[in-house]
């Protein structure tokens, strides 16, 4: 019997998006597991591909598989090819079927929408366990009606082909990577310390402080980050995390976040992301109320502490590169299902 790893990916995206999925999928491969690789491309023909795929590549590729594990990347396309990879599943196989969720639309794109959060949660209750971001997310779901085993990952890995630089010189600088136009605070944050942003869609104007340098590749953009600290915050003030994306931080791992600490970065996180426990926790970084208050946490750091927090984010960036937190989570939850 065999173990696959079932994955839906957008051949046309070039943003970071899709690297969680393939991560997980080629770390998964070291442990023997099978990649069931399914696709689509762009959005025009959206809605033709989904049928498409629903109804004939699906069904006929997981007919072909005879495995004792599989793991879905959740979610895929769209709710049609999420159900479709389940049911072809429970109806071919024998499979143990575990997701590894990747995102909760019910805590982001439909956080008020009371019939969309019972479907997923509906979903989620067909599989025989889900790997989960952190124990906040864990708690959410059990809270609103999961029943399945969960087993929390903590942090996403990240396969990161960079040398690791431990030794980087305290200048009180930050970056800052992502889709920008999800980023107002940034036109906010008029401060002393230099601040690097990587990513499209930038604003007109930007604070005399921040200087774009552009938007790279996943495979590119680790190199380009020298800085200091890493910057995960998202939403419209700089005093808080806000807005639908700000509210996501409480319950999901962003996965710049695992993008800094692989390059060798501790990270300023917001207080109340869910994320902050693990930066805290692991002495890789700094969690803040207010970005306004920057210029002077960052004085107030020695150059000692900081060489510190770095001796600290290599041992986690350490196992972010070999995939160490999925492995360990997957074993233990298809320990859990299997008793």
């Amino acid at each position: 019997m065999e173990k696959y790893v079932i994955s839906m990916y957008d051949k046309g995206q070039n943003e970071a998006g899709p690297k969680a999925k393939v991560d997980a999928g080629n770390f998964l491969a070291t442990e023997g597991f099978k990649k069931l690789n399914f696709y689509f491309s762009g959005a025009r023909k959206a809605k033709l591909m989904s049928y498409k795929q629903s109804f004939l590549d699906i069904p006929r590729q997981i007919k072909k598989l005879e495995p004792q594990t599989v793991v879905f990347q959740y979610p895929s396309f769209d709710q049609r090819t999420d159900q479709a990879i389940v049911k072809s599943v429970r109806r071919f196989t024998q499979a143990k079927l575990l997701y590894l969720i990747h995102d909760i639309e019910s805590l982001r794109a439909y956080a008020d929408d009371v019939t969309y959060r019972k479907k997923e949660i509906a979903f989620l209750n067909q599989s025989d366990g889900l790997i989960v971001h952190n124990e906040k997310m864990k708690a959410w779901l059990k809270e609103n009606g999961v029943t399945k085993p969960i087993t929390v990952l903590e942090i996403f890995d990240y396969a990161n082909p960079i040398k690791l630089a431990t030794d980087r010189p305290y200048e009180k600088s930050i970056c800052y990577a992502g889709n920008l136009q999800k980023a107002d605070f940034l036109q906010k944050l008029d401060l002393s310390i230099p601040l690097a942003l990587y990513g499209p869609n930038k604003a007109a104007t930007y604070p005399k402080n921040i200087t774009h340098y552009g938007s790279f590749p996943p495979d590119e953009l680790p190199a380009k980050l020298t800085q200091n600290f890493g910057l995960v915050w998202d939403g419209t003030s700089i005093e808080r995390c806000d807005g639908s994306f700000g509210n996501y931080l409480k319950y999901n791992d962003p996965h710049k976040t695992s993008l800094y600490l692989s390059s060798g970065l501790p990270v300023i996180i917001w207080k109340e992301a869910a994320l902050a426990d693990f930066i805290v926790k692991n002495q890789v970084g700094l969690a803040v109320d207010n970005l306004a208050q920057l210029d002077e946490i960052l004085n107030e750091l020695t150059p000692e502490e900081y060489y510190q927090m770095c001796q600290n984010v290599a041992k986690v960036a350490h196992k972010m590169r070999t995939g160490a937190y999925l492995k360990e989570a997957v074993t233990k939850l298809e320990h859990e299902v299997t008793k």
